[in-house]
């Protein structure tokens, strides 16, 4: 196992050969198989990161199909409330290693129970995200969560803070800091190729909000959705199947800030890091019926554009489409846009020498997990490590808060808190439903 701050267990391989030099009688197999030995390009299980998985819907399950071709990578569990969905990630991973090995778990603290678990990918909906990575990480697991990391400015707060205190490697799911065209564009940004910044535009989409409760149903047995842990931390609601198919968005209780941060933590994200403000934050949010303007105190602006749908029309801002989740950037001296269909597209005065267009060569969540487990190993940072999420997310925070309240606000990003308003600071923390509390 790897990444345990324990002794490492001697491998297989150690033990023969200290019981050889030692002249000790070992009974043997006639064959030993070279996977247990590390042979013919496998990894020996000493060397193997063992992966856990929790609720694992159809955004964990595309997770899980990049991680499992890594050969340093042993995924053994699943923990979902809900049957049908532990049985498909179940299905997937034996039917990926030919075996039944694949152990089911309902409640997510059994999982981090086992002493062999060296980190758990958890794709959980928004509510679960911040707690369920603070107890891994209590628990001493290695984590990587889907966004967003948190439903708060408070929650994200502890959740870094916890991931530090305890020591373990972290990565935010905002994979697109692992994608060729992005880093490109922030590369161009950063490198002064584009002048100096003047403006970054983030899509994101239009923001609502939504206190509605859905129909009450009768409750399913919990052994086929267990509902009171599906709703965790947050308020208590009468089930509805709906929620626990994806209907869950939309909703204040459920979603972290709005709708923003669905695509906020990755555009938004992208602006921070073109901007070179992994540390930092905007100074100022201002929203009117079309955007979000965030201000920094370098100057540089960043609009946060309202695309009507993820894949609707453009703002006026972007060229053409560029596929989801498409940012600009804007300087002096020329401009760099891109998004989800890896094009690269640039002013007429750069595109000469520097246009690209790039062909996309397996997945930038391939990527973005491959840094997780290297970093597993080397105990380094991620790409999108606690820190980096921390400034990212309150970021979004705080312009979602300007739509909402319909007045500029300012935020200290050192602080971390709303300058003079105490109806906006309240807003930083929401209320967690008992037993489940951050004081660990």
């Amino acid at each position: 196992m790897i990444g345990k701050e324990s002794k490492p267990a001697v491998s297989r391989r150690q033990f023969l050969k200290k019981s050889v030099k030692a002249g000790s009688v070992v009974a043997l197999p006639y064959l030993i198989p070279g996977s247990a030995l590390g042979l013919n390009g496998s990894v020996a299980p000493s060397e193997r990161i063992v992966l856990g998985g929790i609720g694992l819907g159809p955004r964990g399950k595309f997770d899980l199909s990049v991680m499992l071709p890594e050969k340093d990578v042993q995924f053994v569990a699943i923990c979902d409330v809900q049957k049908s969905r532990r049985e498909i990630i179940k299905k997937m991973a034996d039917d990926h290693y030919g075996n039944k090995d694949c152990v089911l778990f309902r409640d997510f603290r059994d999982l981090l129970a086992r002493s062999d678990i060296d980190a758990v990918l958890i794709a959980t909906s928004d509510r679960w995200h911040a707690l369920a990575s603070l107890m891994a990480a209590k628990a001493g697991k290695d984590v990587y969560s889907e966004k967003p990391c948190g439903m708060t400015v408070h929650e994200i707060q502890q959740l870094s803070d916890g991931i530090r205190r305890y020591g373990r490697i972290f990565q935010a799911g905002t994979q697109r800091r692992s994608q060729s065209n992005f880093r490109y564009a922030v590369k161009m940004a950063q490198d002064g190729v584009l002048g100096n910044l003047k403006t970054l535009h983030a899509s994101v989409y239009v923001p609502t909000k939504s206190y509605k409760w859905l129909p009450s149903e009768p409750e399913p047995a919990k052994e086929e959705c267990d509902w009171d842990l599906w709703l965790g931390p947050a308020p208590w609601r009468p089930y509805n199947s709906k929620y626990v198919k994806g209907r869950w968005r939309g909703h204040h209780d459920f979603e972290a800030g709005g709708n923003f941060l669905d695509w906020g933590a990755h555009t938004l994200d992208l602006c921070q890091w073109a901007n070179q403000a992994d540390h930092t934050t905007p100074l100022e949010f201002e929203s009117t019926d079309k955007e979000i303007i965030c201000k920094y105190a370098n100057g540089v602006n960043v609009i946060c554009d309202f695309l009507p749908t993820a894949f609707g029309d453009r703002s006026p801002q972007y060229t053409t489409s560029t596929g989801t989740c498409p940012v600009r950037f804007e300087g002096d001296e020329g401009w760099v846009e891109t998004g989800d269909s890896s094009e690269i597209l640039l002013s007429d005065n750069l595109m000469k020498e520097r246009r690209k267009i790039f062909k996309r060569v397996g997945t930038s969540a391939a990527s973005h997990a491959r840094n997780f487990f290297d970093c597993v190993k080397s105990r380094k940072k991620t790409i999108c490590n606690e820190d980096v999420m921390r400034k990212s997310h309150m970021a979004c925070f705080a312009a979602q808060l300007a739509w909402q309240l319909g007045r500029k606000i300012t935020f200290d990003p050192v602080k971390e808190e709303y300058v003079n308003d105490v109806e906006a600071n309240r807003m930083r923390n929401r209320a967690t439903r008992q037993p489940w509390s951050f004081n660990i």
